[in-house]
C-alpha cells in the first residue's frame, strides 16, 4: 500500500512539472499587476495626476515567478506628442513586494530618471485633447541590475535584456 501511495506521489509531480514545463500554470500564479485606483483600460484618478496631488497610485503584485531576483517597473504614456514619455522607472525592486503604497517607494528599490529629468514619480498631465494611455509595465528578472540611481531607460532595458521571466502591465487612461 506505501508503494501505490509513493508510485502516485511521484505521479503527481511529474505531471505537474511536465504541465509547468508547457506553461500551463494555475489561475494564481499568473503574473499581475493591479490597482485598487483604477481598473485595466479605466480612468487614473485626478489625484495621481501631475494635475492633482502627483502622488503615485497603489499597486498589487501577484504571480511573481519562480526564480525572480528582482522587479522592474516602467510607467509610460505612449501618446505623449514628443513620443514614448517615461513616468516613473524603478528597478531592483525586491521580489518580495506585492503592494507599493500610494504616495510610497519600496524602500530597497532604485530609481531611473523620468523624462522631465527627476527621480521618482511624475504624475499624468497630458495637454489637452484625448485621453492618453498609461502603461505600467511590470518585468520579472533572474538577476538584480548593476546599475546606480539616475539610470536612464535605455541602460535599463539593456541591462535587462536577456533576464526577463516575467511580464505584467496594467493601462490605465487620462485626460483633460
Amino acid at each position: 500500500m506505501r508503494n501505490i501511495f509513493l508510485f502516485a506521489l511521484i505521479l503527481m509531480t511529474a505531471s505537474a512539472n511536465c504541465a509547468e514545463a508547457r506553461g500551463i500554470k494555475k489561475m494564481n500564479q499568473i503574473f499581475s499587476i493591479t490597482s485598487p485606483a483604477f481598473k485595466d483600460s479605466q480612468t487614473i484618478p485626478f489625484r495621481y495626476s501631475g494635475r492633482g496631488e502627483n502622488l503615485n497610485p497603489a499597486l498589487e503584485i501577484s504571480g511573481i515567478p519562480g526564480g525572480t531576483k528582482s522587479l522592474v517597473l516602467i510607467m509610460d504614456d505612449i501618446d505623449a506628442p514628443g513620443g514614448t514619455f517615461d513616468h516613473w522607472i524603478m528597478f531592483n525592486v525586491s521580489p518580495r513586494t506585492t503592494k507599493i503604497y500610494e504616495g510610497t517607494t519600496p524602500v530597497e528599490a532604485n530609481f531611473g530618471v523620468n523624462s522631465a529629468g527627476s527621480i521618482g514619480y511624475y504624475g499624468p498631465n497630458p495637454p489637452p485633447g484625448k485621453a492618453h494611455h498609461y502603461t505600467f509595465r511590470l518585468f520579472a528578472l533572474d538577476s538584480t541590475l548593476q546599475l546606480k540611481n539616475g539610470a536612464d531607460r535605455a541602460d535599463i532595458e539593456s541591462a535587462m535584456a536577456k533576464h526577463v521571466i516575467g511580464k505584467a502591465e496594467l493601462v490605465g487612461l487620462f485626460g483633460r
